[in-house]
């Protein structure tokens, strides 16, 4: 198959963010739209590209005094018929077309049209973003090869309405457990109801009140809420076990220990396992490149930074 990503499509933005749309790339199914992205960048003399999985990376190596990040995930979320992409009026329809291929787009074509820019850069075009953290090209790449990581900057470009948000928040996932006693329904006095226990989880969801912390400025509202659940046996079977999976985005002063402990505190008297857990970074406004860029504002949502913030000092991010 010819790469749909030629030069005449490479000079346009919108229509590079079309066609990198029209190349299908639900998670952990990368592989077409990396080569593509992959040819295009190694036929660009002035950069240096290497590949790790689906994850592709290119860099400018011009002894500028400071290194900035520019990266965007590959993949999204499954079809949900919304491919190919349609065009209407002046916007783009089509899965994926936000988040993030059109953050893709801008950083693939400032990565091939920009032989000399002032800092020297390092684009990440990276895999499984929309899924759990350990596929994620970032984290393979973090525990790889960490020096593709080194930078004093990074700019995550995730849709934020064109607004750049400085730091980000962590994000724990944990299982919640209430349990019981298994009966037959028809003697349903035997048995205790794990369902029935989860009711109060819920209601402390409910009655909870998140945070909101100001840092350097910036406002990070934190969300506790309930992602899924999970129960029942059979129609006719009192059931013995209840699992409620519930998200924490916790502002960046919060360290993941403590936020397991808010956790604690809320559930006490449940059991709780943590299945996924990923740092918040702090707004860092005071890096030198940061002068360069647009007044910032807080960012509200992370995943995609691999469960770390980027190898630099001092420690932080930037999304656009």
């Amino acid at each position: 198959m010819a790469n749909p990503l030629t030069p005449d499509v490479m000079a346009d933005p919108v229509a590079l963010t079309r066609a990198l749309v029209d190349i299908e790339s639900v998670s952990l199914h990368e592989k077409e739209i990396a080569d593509c992205v992959e040819e295009v960048l190694r036929a660009a003399p002035h950069l240096s590209v290497q590949r790790y999985g689906n994850t592709v990376m290119a860099r400018t190596d011009l002894g500028r005094a400071q290194r900035v990040v520019l990266a965007g995930h590959l993949d999204t979320v499954p079809l949900n018929d919304n491919f190919p992409a349609t065009l209407q009026g002046d916007l783009i329809y089509g899965c994926g077309t936000s988040d993030m291929k059109a953050g893709v787009a801008f950083a693939l074509h400032l990565a091939v049209s920009v032989p000399e820019p002032r800092f020297d850069v390092t684009y990440f075009f990276y895999e499984a973003e929309e899924v759990d953290s350990r596929y994620n090209g970032l984290t393979l790449v973090a525990n790889a090869h960490p020096d593709w990581l080194t930078a004093d900057f990074a700019v995550l470009l995730e849709p934020t309405y064109g607004v750049v948000e400085a730091g980000c928040q962590g994000t724990m996932r944990a299982i919640v457990r209430t349990t019981g006693r298994r009966a037959h329904s028809a003697r349903s006095w035997r048995g205790i109801n794990a369902i029935h226990a989860a009711g109060e989880v819920l209601r402390r969801l409910q009655a909870y009140e998140p945070r909101t912390v100001s840092i350097d400025g910036c406002t990070y509202r934190e969300g506790l809420n309930a992602v899924r659940v999970r129960g029942g046996v059979a129609g006719n079977v009192v059931p013995d076990l209840c699992e409620i999976e519930v998200n924490y985005r916790f502002a960046p002063d919060r360290s993941e220990a403590e936020a397991l402990a808010h956790l604690r505190d809320v559930f006490g008297g449940f059991e709780i396992e943590v299945v996924d857990s990923s740092s918040g970074a702090l707004p860092g406004l005071s890096a030198p490149p940061r002068g360069s860029f647009s007044p910032p504002s807080a960012r509200r949502r992370w995943r995609s930074w691999a469960g770390r913030t980027w190898r630099v000092s001092p420690r932080w991010g930037y999304r656009r």
